[in-house]
Parts: C-alpha cells; structure tokens; sequence
C-alpha cells in the first residue's frame, strides 16, 4: 500500500476510535449530566461537543476550496450552552462527525499535498489532518475524564482497565507478531 494510502487509513481509523471513545462515555452518563459544569470556568460535556460540531463543520465544509475559519462560525457562542436534551447534544455530535468523516473519506492520496487555509494560513491537507488529530482527541480526552468523575466507581473503563495491564500484556504478548493499526482491536472491544 502506498504510504498516502496507508496515512490515510491509519488516520481515518484513528479518528473511528475517538469517535467511539466519546459515545461509550457518553452513553454511560445520564442525560442530565452531559450539562453539569463544576465552575462558571468549566465546560460541560454538551459545551465541548457544541464546539467539537462547530470546529468540525467550519474547517471540513468546502475545506479543499473555502477557508476552514468560516464566517458563518460564531465559535465564542460554542462556548455558550443552549442545548435543552441529549437528542440535540447526540444531533450535533453526529452533525459534526459526519462533515469531518465525509471530507475525510472523499481525499485522494494526491491531494495530501494541496494548500488549504484556515484563518488564512496555509497548511498541506496532512497538516490540517494532523491538526485536528491532536484537537478532537484532545476534547474527547476532556469527554471522557468528565465523564468518569460524573459515574465515579459505576464506570465501566474504556482502556485498560485499573490493575489488568499484566493481564491486557500477557493477551497481546500470546500472539503472532502482526502489522495493524491498534485501533482495530480496539474498535472491536469497544462495540
């Protein structure tokens, strides 16, 4: 596989997986909780995803022909919470990954290269990728870490669970040496 092609693929698997990461914290909370805020400094779960839509929709919009700082994006008012349920938090979520992933899954290998701009600063579509790579991860990161202190001990781990790591190592270390990104087990034990 062409080393565009296989960037492409371990990428787009890697955003899968945070994706999932997101939604299997945030079906273990109820839906009251995707809106507690511990401090006027603090954003609630359902602030982070407005956000993470907003982001998404602005950059993955047009992104091969358009800036990805749109002006139709109010991001200040990301940051101001006016979802009323889970079904409109989950319509966002989704709203936003799907712009992204589209626009993901449409690229060709040869477009790696091209320019694209965000606020008018040019990066290579790679450079935009890795980007948000380091940016959505990081908001899910906040989504779960959220989360987990919202269930307290009725969490349910997303990882390796507390004290199995010899356990989780002992599984991996029993098979075959073999080429895959770590997503695709992962994506598995989480489904």
């Amino acid at each position: 596989m062409e080393t565009t092609e296989s960037y492409l693929e371990s990428v787009k698997k890697q955003f899968l997986y945070y994706k999932m990461l997101g939604e299997k914290a945030m079906d273990q909370l109820e839906p009251g909780q995707l809106f507690v805020a511990i401090n006027e400094d603090t954003n609630s779960i359902a602030t982070i995803i407005k956000h993470i839509s907003g982001n998404m929709l602005s950059r993955w919009t047009d992104f091969l022909t358009s800036d990805g700082e749109k002006e139709w994006r109010n991001r200040d008012a990301e940051f101001e919470n006016d979802f009323q349920s889970k079904e409109e938090v989950l319509i966002a979520w989704n709203k936003g990954w799907a712009c992204f992933l589209d626009a993901l899954n449409s690229l060709k290998p040869e477009q790696l290269s091209n320019i694209i701009y965000i606020r008018n600063e040019g990066h290579t579509v790679i450079e935009a990728i890795n980007r948000q790579l380091a940016h959505y991860p990081y908001h899910v990161g906040q989504i779960v870490f959220y989360a987990k202190q919202l269930k307290n001990s009725d969490w349910e781990s997303l990882s390796i669970p507390k004290n199995k790591s010899g356990n989780y190592n002992a599984e991996k270390f029993a098979k075959e040496k073999e080429i895959k990104n770590f997503t695709d087990d992962e994506l598995k034990r989480l489904k």
